[in-house]
């Protein structure tokens, strides 16, 4: 039995994570979708966690984006939920609103429903934002194969918490 809560190649990278982190002095805050606060519980996971992860926000619904997040309603009906534009956002409203150096968004559509032809079960659009970084954006859009039952909402929801751990690293 693995003393981790989440799978050990999770709590694994997390406890990189949170090594290098601390060792380059850096500060987390997430913003997580689809995710559904994964990133934050693996962080969590490991002890000494508390200096480095200042917060994670939960932002299931779009109201949730707008609300905890300040992401426009035009971001949202323009580009919707699953875009870089709405992730960058996401990222930056968790810079403003927390004590963070860095913040990691992830939005997407993790299934079995709910994909589009334009953005299929598995797209999840990722973003790091860090604090007082002038120039462009830093988003990236994945399409993750999970299938189209429920263990497919699993894989896609594993391989994207493995996706922002690694944006995470130093």
């Amino acid at each position: 039995m693995s003393e981790y809560l989440l799978p050990d190649e999770i709590a694994q990278l997390a406890a990189r994570v949170v090594a290098e982190n601390l060792v380059a002095g850096r500060k987390i805050a997430t913003a997580e979708s689809c995710t559904g606060g994964l990133v934050a519980g693996a962080l969590t996971e490991i002890s000494g966690s508390s200096s480095v992860l200042d917060r994670g926000f939960v932002t299931y619904s779009n109201e949730a984006k707008m609300e905890a997040l300040g992401v426009s309603q035009d971001i949202i009906e323009t580009f919707g939920a699953v875009s870089i534009a709405c992730v960058w956002a996401m990222a930056q409203g968790a810079l403003k609103r927390s004590n963070a150096d860095v913040a990691v968004a992830i939005s997407g559509v993790a299934g079995p429903g709910g994909g589009t032809q334009l953005k299929p079960v598995g797209t999840v659009v990722f973003a790091l934002a860090t604090r007082d970084e002038q120039g462009e954006p830093q988003g990236e859009l994945k399409h993750f194969d999970g299938g189209d039952g429920p263990g497919g909402r699993a894989a896609i929801r594993r391989q994207a918490t493995l996706c922002a751990l690694e944006l995470l690293l130093p």
